[in-house]
């Protein structure tokens, strides 16, 4: 009851069996606080009568000074300290009726029980509140509530209830299953049940024996008050553990999200670190614009550039979104769980990273029309080269001998006729001479157009020219002399045989048509029109080489067709796949559940179609390798449509990452999906440009039309809280962020607090024992290794400052 001096006048007449137990466990109880002051009493009538111990007691249950004790021996100091006592328990607003001071001193039994009862009741009982019922009732309900599921055991109150041990095991066992294997105990061995709990509660759970085994199980009805105050101590014992519980639940949960957050951030840098390296690493490769000398080196570069943009670049671009994707969701995780922006550090900003990838595509674009550029320039050359060394060939073979012949002196031992012979084959060897000057020239212009084209094996070339047009002046001056010495000699001799040099004559400006005609049929062709082909004389040789052009020019234009059909169907269908996703927002009215399915539909549509994308490179790469840069049948180039597909990637992975993230707000602010329809219309209609974002002058627009006051300066308040970034748009997600800001319950730097003060047993430092006891090993560790140390004056060495760490958890402060 709430009045125990009215039972203590009941008492008076104390059954002996009760007096004892009271005694007993009185007296437990007592020491089990005394020895917190490093002391106890051995009897409860004779070691309270000075009232030193008293006050004493008071002092340790209650965590308040008394006043002074008087030092003296004589009855009147006694007196005046058990009035201290009786006092200090007045102040706590018990009323106590018949104790009085001189009882005490003198050592009455009854009285001292009474004021002890007095104390037990107003400090270990009153305490105790289980839905707003008080002391003994709460205690009853608490004690029912934790021993219900246990068979055999009924407790309905504090005395028969308690008899067989059963009731005492089961509150053990239920908080501690450790320590009692309660299916082997027997409801017909009281005494062995009674002893079991008396010993583990005292072994384990730090409560002393304050009651008897024998006297209990021997008496008809146990006393009460010893039951209550005993059962009062298995109350402290767990209720403080469950209270722990608690605390280092919510603990646990906090740093957790501290612990996830933080990966994710540590997860984006390294992620940001590799893309930009790779990025870095590139670009040089992209801006590296030496030729090669020869086709096939510029082949294998035209080759690795493929191999970049289908094998290397596709997953980079993943990651690049990926990151955007990370960084979106953990932006929002943080704000819902109420800690501060994530700063990237230094240089890994999505801002930083978005330069750099334009940065690579600029220098990529250009890189692969100077690689086909160079290779038509190289084709070209070597078409060159080959005419050259074909015209040298055979001008060489031609010259062959010819100095030895022009220097012979044959004529200085001939006969006229045998001169005119010479002279008329000298003649026609002149005019075989005037008709090789085209040649000559020929191999000038080649040699000058290689040069110019900048061929790898100039020199060479030149030489070669050298030679020839050093060997051509030369062959000029001989046959001049040649010419002279012959008109010279001529002249000595007159007469002649004309038919034989008429015959020789005619014969060499034929030979020399034969020699042109040969080397004409065997030049390497080369066209790039059906129109060009046409125009020329078909010899039968060359007639078959313009056959094999004509086949090309058709199966080039086939080429051009068939990508030209697919990019036609291609390039509409990435432009309508944008268009939709972009609208599934505003169309689909139902929940966001509804909006993720209809979303990761078209992004298993989109993947299913990645086969169509593989073939037209394939088709694409033919078209380059037949060297044709233009095709008139489509406005689509595979840049355009690489591009597009990049977006396409891109966006699906971004939107469903909104909707992910809104799911995520929903759930932890409790929004119902009307809200959010709400919320959806207002932004859509102050989303001017509909790209799923407001500037900020719409969503001041917005805000005001939704009744917010707004001056600059608390508008520039909400801009940081809803673009901590500072990217100059509100995207829907920050919109709903800020919307719901105020409703959500989310734990606070207070809570956490609060929660280690329980931990730390209501110090303002905590130990590292504390620690480890109290949390699971990862948790644990992670605030041993982030705690700074105490400062306190009170503090003993290896104490932990929970508090800055509480703060610093939210952002208040660095970690």
């Amino acid at each position: 009851g709430d009045h125990p001096e009215e039972d203590w006048d009941r008492d008076l007449l104390l059954d002996p069996a009760w007096e004892k137990q009271q005694r007993k466990t009185f007296t437990a109880w007592c020491n089990s606080h005394l020895r917190k002051a490093g002391t106890q009493i051995e009897n409860i009538e004779e070691d309270f009568r000075n009232g030193l111990k008293l006050m004493l007691l008071l002092e340790v249950i209650s965590g308040e000074r008394l006043p002074k004790p008087d030092k003296g021996k004589m009855r009147f100091h006694k007196i005046a300290n058990v009035n201290k006592a009786l006092d200090f328990i007045c102040s706590k607003g018990v009323k106590l009726v018949s104790i009085g001071a001189e009882e005490i001193v003198d050592g009455n039994v009854k009285m001292t029980l009474g004021m002890i009862w007095t104390i037990i009741l107003r400090f270990a009982i009153q305490d105790i509140s289980v839905e707003e019922t008080s002391a003994k009732e709460g205690l009853l309900l608490w004690c029912q509530r934790k021993t219900a599921p246990y068979r055999n055991v009924n407790v309905q109150n504090f005395h028969i209830s308690w008899k067989d041990g059963l009731a005492l095991c089961a509150l053990i066992h239920r908080h501690r299953p450790d320590l009692i294997d309660y299916s082997k105990l027997r409801k017909d061995d009281p005494i062995g049940n009674l002893n079991t709990a008396f010993e583990v509660a005292e072994k384990y759970l730090d409560i002393p024996k304050m009651l008897d085994a024998e006297d209990i199980v021997n008496t008809p009805k146990p006393d009460e008050k010893a039951i209550m105050t005993y059962v009062s101590c298995f109350y402290h014992a767990f209720a403080g553990a469950e209270q722990a519980e608690t605390a280092a639940n919510r603990i646990c949960k906090v740093l957790a999200v501290n612990q996830e957050n933080e990966k994710l951030m540590e997860e984006y840098e390294k992620l940001a670190s590799e893309l930009l390296e790779w990025i870095r690493r590139t670009i040089p490769w992209l801006e590296n614009r030496v030729a090669e000398q020869t086709m096939r080196a510029m082949q294998q570069k035209l080759e690795d550039f493929r191999d970049y943009r289908r094998v290397h670049k596709p997953p980079r671009v993943q990651e690049k979104c990926q990151l955007e994707i990370n960084f979106n969701t953990l932006q929002t995780k943080l704000r819902l769980s109420n800690r501060p922006a994530f700063m990237p550090s230094e240089g890994k900003m999505v801002s930083d990273i978005a330069n750099a990838w334009k940065g690579l595509e600029q220098v990529e674009k250009g890189y692969e029309e100077w690689l086909l550029t160079e290779i038509r320039r190289l084709e070209r050359l070597d078409h060159l080269a080959e005419k050259f060394k074909q015209k040298c060939a055979m001008h060489e073979a031609w010259t062959a001998g010819k100095e030895d012949l022009l220097s012979q002196k044959d004529y200085e031992s001939a006969s006229l006729m045998e001169i005119r012979a010479l002279m008329r084959k000298h003649e026609a060897f002149e005019s075989d001479l005037a008709a090789h000057q085209d040649r000559v020239e020929q191999i000038a212009a080649i040699a000058q157009e290689l040069n110019e084209l900048d061929y790898h094996d100039a020199a060479t070339v030149n030489t070669r020219c050298q030679g020839i047009c050093d060997q051509w002046d030369n062959l000029g001056t001989l046959t001049q002399k040649r010419r002279d010495s012959l008109e010279r000699v001529e002249k000595l001799w007159e007469t002649i045989d004309q038919l034989y040099l008429e015959f020789a004559k005619r014969a060499a400006p034929f030979n020399n048509w034969m020699d042109g005609a040969m080397e004409d049929l065997q030049d390497m062709f080369i066209v790039h029109s059906i129109e060009e082909i046409q125009v020329k004389h078909f010899v039968p040789l060359r007639d078959q080489m313009l056959q094999e052009e004509v086949a090309r020019q058709q199966a080039n234009e086939r080429l051009r067709r068939q990508f030209a059909a697919q990019a036609n169907i291609i390039g509409p269908w990435i432009q309508t796949k944008m268009e939709e996703i972009s609208h599934v927002s505003v169309d689909i009215a139902g929940s966001l559940e509804e909006q993720m399915n209809s979303l990761k539909q078209y992004e298993q549509n989109i993947i299913n179609y990645k086969s169509n994308i593989d073939k037209l490179e394939g088709d694409h790469q033919l078209i380059q390798e037949s060297l044709i840069f233009d095709n008139k049948h489509t406005n689509y180039t595979m840049e355009h449509i690489r591009v597009g597909w990049e977006q396409l990637l891109t966006t699906i992975a971004r939107t469903i990452n909104e909707v992910e993230n809104q799911i995520l707000t929903r759930d932890a602010k409790g929004i119902s999906q009307e809200q959010l329809n709400e919320f959806r219309a207002s932004f859509n209609h102050f989303d001017r440009k509909r790209n799923g974002m407001m500037d900020p002058d719409d969503f001041r627009a917005c805000l005001i039309s939704m009744g917010y006051d707004l001056g600059e300066v608390e508008f520039a308040r909400i801009m940081t809280l809803v673009d901590p970034n500072n990217t100059g748009v509100v995207t829907f997600q920050a919109f709903i962020d800020f919307m719901t800001r105020e409703t959500a319950e989310t734990d606070t730097a207070e809570q956490v607090m609060a929660s280690f003060k329980i931990l730390a047993s209501d110090k303002n430092y905590i130990t590292v024992e504390e620690l480890r006891r109290e949390l699971p090993p990862e948790q644990a560790e992670y605030c041993i290794t982030r705690m700074t140390r105490y400062a306190g004056p009170d503090s003993p060495p290896g104490a932990l400052d929970y508090i800055s760490f509480s703060s610093a958890l939210y952002g208040e402060s660095d970690l």
